[in-house]
């Protein structure tokens, strides 16, 4: 069996209840948005001083996480890893926009969807009645998003 298969699987073992999928749904998305949100909003003149217009704009610490985060995506699985491309560049340009246009810090933002949301997993985990998988390994929480991409793919009739 596939490493990812497998991962997928265990992450499945703890994610059974109706409601604590429902709340992953929501959860897992908004955790990963505000994540890439918290690292853009690290300072990264550095990177905007190297690359050229409008490349320099999107060069920073979120965007090298995501670019670390797809690598590992690619190592599990191709179709995968292109679905998680394209949610990664509706969240960047997402983050891109609130980063432009909104009165509050993005940082701000993105730290308050982030506690919200993680409340929300571990209610989530409550009702389930077991722990969330990442205590037993860190990847998982990156296997979390891929999880709900193969629920889309497996929809969609794609193989991953």
């Amino acid at each position: 069996m596939r490493k990812i298969d497998l991962l997928l699987a265990e992450y499945g073992t703890s994610h059974k209840n109706e409601t604590n999928k429902a709340i992953h749904w929501i959860c897992v998305p908004l955790i990963f948005f505000s994540i890439i949100g918290l690292l853009w909003s690290i300072p990264s003149d550095y990177f905007r001083d190297f690359f050229s217009e409008p490349v320099g704009e999107f060069v920073n610490w979120g965007t090298i996480g995501l670019l670390i985060a797809l690598t590992y995506y690619i190592s599990l699985s191709v179709p995968l890893f292109f679905g998680m491309l394209l949610f990664s560049m509706i969240l960047v340009a997402i983050n891109f926009w609130i980063s432009q246009n909104a009165e509050m810090p993005l940082w701000v933002i993105c730290l308050v969807i982030f506690v919200i949301a993680w409340i929300g997993q571990f209610w989530g985990h409550k009702i389930e009645g077991k722990k969330p998988s990442f205590f037993k390994d860190l990847q998982f929480l990156l296997i979390g998003p891929a999880w709900l991409m193969h629920f889309i793919f497996n929809k969609l009739g794609i193989k991953y």
